[in-house]
């Protein structure tokens, strides 16, 4: 645990600033065990005592009064509120009817914000807050709650020092759970189902929110006024939207970025004129005035969430970062000087809904009820009227709609609907493919747009659509993979795109984050199979993988063999020894190496052990065939003639469209040449757990020989291999190892050179294929 003599002596403020390090995740740890006790408490109290309290309202109850606590004792720390207010509410009985009526309608009569909105008022288009008043928790749930945040009862935190970007952290794990009530009204917390799927929530780090923020909200506002980011008369507001804004990580950075450029341009044009936009603290720093940073807020950034919690947040977080630096002195003093509240409604720019489902999915009005339906136009008039929103960012969620926890997510109407209105993919459908599609649709023109998602969008070949619509209609900017995200095992794309039509001259910067990037012809990405975002570390292995692609004599796998994963098995019955009679051989991944059949596992091939993929029999025992491995960072691959039936973990190729023998084929796929081609265009996830897809093995170029005297030779050359490599892996005598070990290496470069000559390639060609194995 972290000292309580560094927190308050201000120091965390600086260690939470800096990289990530030990401290401040202990210090995210620590909170969000300290808020989600608050939330059992607090749940199974309001659930106790008042029963006519249903789920929706238990959590958001629950969620705004956590909310007002923590705005209370963080308003505190920062001299904006009476110390030991909230900790003097303890000192008599009634605590939550002196905490709403008295501390709460105080704080809205100073703050104005929806946070504390008891009163139907102008402007104000939300429904005032008439059920907390109503509510009643006991002093035995709420006191421990309030006094666990001061000092003497053993808080360590100076809520003073805490960044409002790591309240965010916190919030975002702590949204992953939703109070469900039991048929005796009892409250029990549980985790959403895409939370369930996705295997934990993970906050973005700053970094990334950082590099998004800078590369559309930076390169749109240089050089502009704070007036010109305003409009006027015949121009827009500069608006920015993150349409599933969760604690409001992205809003935060974007609204932050836009308080220090207005700052910087008022610095730099000092002017009378300004007088209201910034003035000069006890200190004598310049800072922007509460009013100035209001207009900013209100005027420019706009999100959207599926999940009232998470917009409840997002507005906490963005109304606290709006006070940050203030204390009781400055704002009083600007609140008379204003003759306004301190702090705006956020009701008319951060809103629940959700950002993919409009009206139209159904007449029935309990149905929109139930999925948020949000019709972009009635919610954001204006920016609709004005073509959209000039900068679109974000992290949406990475769901995919299929497996055991999908319906829970999306109802099968809703996919059909989603994949209906997005064009999308009916393969495998997942959430971002549709955010992209419609944050695509909501950036105006000559808008930029930018999101973090799953690398797979650049390749797999159910994006085809979507990656041929952005290429067509987008110039763009950055492509960047792999930037780390903590706790993530998928590699990572952020795309950056400015929304104005490409030219043959438009080129994209395409590469994988700390390496230098390379520059490509959007018109290349547009023209290559599928349309994928394809990137090479080397332009010579890029210009080499071309030529293979194109040679006139060659075809793909794919149009040569038909290829096809092996059974899917129950892996418990799969065995490494016989365990009855009703067992066969069968072949794993691991089973096998290069020109190589290593061993054998058992499995009963009954219906009831089956679970999918090739459950064909005469598919599963062709013979011969060739048997590839699907995971792993080259091609290992060997021939087979027995008949053994392969698992899943298994590619193998049969039903020979060609004259060329299974083995001329096997040492094509075998070579370093090959290889060469297949890191290049075939992986995935190549940092993680690396696998060919099998719509990339069917696109592997294969030389379909005339040559019958280099064909025979290589099919020569191969079952060389074939007897080689076996008796290499079983002998146990140095010597022949060594002598056996020889005969490989030696074959094995010969198989290199016959398949450059197949090919045609040059020296120069060669050296670049060996330099890159």
């Amino acid at each position: 645990m972290f000292s309580r003599e560094a927190v308050w002596s201000g120091t965390f403020d600086q260690y939470a600033a800096s990289k990530r390090k030990r401290g401040t995740s202990e210090v995210d740890s620590e909170f969000l065990k300290d808020i989600e006790g608050w939330r059992d408490v607090l749940a199974r109290n309001l659930a106790l005592r008042n029963s006519d309290l249903s789920a929706d309202d238990l959590n958001a109850t629950v969620q705004r009064i956590i909310d007002r606590i923590v705005f209370l004792r963080m308003a505190e720390d920062r001299g904006l509120e009476p110390e030991g207010q909230l900790l003097k509410l303890c000192e008599q009985p009634d605590i939550y009817n002196h905490f709403i009526n008295g501390l709460c309608r105080k704080a809205d009569e100073k703050y104005n914000s929806g946070l504390f909105h008891f009163k139907k008022e102008s402007g104000i288009s939300d429904a005032p807050d008439t059920l907390t008043p109503r509510l009643a928790v006991d002093d035995k749930a709420l006191k421990p709650i309030l006094q666990s945040l001061y000092f003497e009862h053993g808080s360590p935190y100076h809520f003073g020092v805490l960044p409002v970007e790591i309240l965010g952290t916190v919030y975002e794990r702590f949204l992953g759970k939703v109070i469900r009530l039991t048929a005796g009204h009892q409250a029990k917390v549980e985790e959403k189902p895409e939370v369930r799927k996705a295997g934990g929530v993970y906050y973005t780090p700053s970094y990334i929110v950082n590099y998004i923020v800078l590369n559309t909200i930076g390169k749109q506002i240089e050089g502009k006024s704070p007036a010109d980011l305003a409009g006027g008369k015949t121009t827009s507001p500069f608006r920015v939207l993150d349409m599933a804004c969760g604690s409001g990580s992205f809003l935060l950075g974007a609204y932050q970025f836009l308080l220090d450029h207005c700052l910087k341009w008022q610095l730099s044009n000092p002017s009378p004129k300004h007088a209201k936009a910034v003035y000069q603290n006890a200190k004598g720093e310049t800072r922007l005035t509460i009013a100035e940073r209001k207009r900013i807020l209100t005027t420019h950034i706009y999100g959207v969430d599926i999940d009232r919690q998470a917009v409840e947040v997002t507005k906490l977080s963005l109304l606290l970062k709006a006070l940050e630096g203030e204390n009781d002195t400055t704002l009083s003093q600007q609140m008379t000087f204003f003759h306004e509240r301190a702090l705006p409604n956020l009701s008319h720019n951060i809103k629940c809904g959700n950002s993919l489902i409009a009206s139209d999915f159904s007449m029935i009005p309990e149905d929109l009820v139930r999925v948020r339906a949000f019709d972009w136009p009635a919610q954001f008039p204006d920016a609709m009227k004005a073509g959209g929103f000039d900068a679109v960012i974000g992290n949406p969620p990475w769901v995919s709609l299929t497996g055991k926890f999908g319906n829970e997510i999306c109802s099968r109407d809703e996919i059909a609907y989603l994949t209906n209105r997005y064009h999308a993919n009916t393969y495998m459908p997942n959430l971002y493919e549709y955010f992209v599609s419609q944050g695509f649709t909501l950036t105006k023109s000559k808008g930029r747009f930018s999101f973090i998602v799953p690398d797979r969008l650049g390749f797999n070949a159910q994006f085809a659509d979507l990656r041929k619509r952005l290429l067509t209609e987008a110039s763009i900017t950055t492509l960047q993979y792999k930037l780390p995200f903590p706790g993530i095992t998928a590699d990572t794309l952020v795309f950056v795109l400015h929304r104005t039509p490409p030219n043959t001259a438009t080129e994209v910067e395409i590469g994988e984050h700390g390496k230098t990037p390379m520059r490509r012809k959007q018109t290349e990405l547009l023209g290559s199979n599928g349309h994928t975002f394809e990137y090479f570390e080397n332009l010579d292995v890029m210009r080499l993988v071309g030529k293979l692609a194109t040679n006139p004599h060659v075809k793909t796998l794919g149009e040569m063999f038909e290829t096809t994963s092996g059974f899917g098995g129950k892996s418990q019955l799969i065995t490494e020894s016989q365990v009855n009679q009703r067992q066969t051989p069968t072949m794993k991944g691991d089973c096998i190496s290069k020109y190589d059949i290593r061993k054998t596992y058992w499995f009963e091939f009954a219906p009831k052990n089956i679970t999918g993929r090739t459950t064909n029999r005469t598919k599963l025992g062709a013979r011969p065939k060739i048997l590839l491995r699907k995971t792993g960072n080259s091609i290992i691959a060997t021939y087979d003639d027995s008949g053994i039936f392969p698992e899943q973990s298994l590619y193998f190729l049969f039903n020979r469209k060609t004259d060329s023998d299974f083995k001329f084929v096997l040492g094509l796929l075998n070579s370093q040449l090959m290889d060469v081609f297949f890191k290049a265009k075939c992986l995935t996830n190549k940092d993680s757990i690396a696998q060919v897809k099998k719509v990339d093995l069917d696109l592997l170029p294969i030389v379909d020989s005339a040559d019958k005297a280099r064909h025979d030779k290589l099919v020569g050359l191969v079952e060389k291999m074939l007897a080689l490599t076996p008796k290499l892996r079983a002998t146990k005598s140095e010597s022949e190892k060594a002598a056996l070990q020889n005969a490989v290496t030696t074959t094995d470069a010969e198989i290199d050179r016959l398949v450059y000559e197949l090919y045609g390639l040059t020296e120069e060609e060669i050296k670049i294929v060996e330099g890159a194995c």
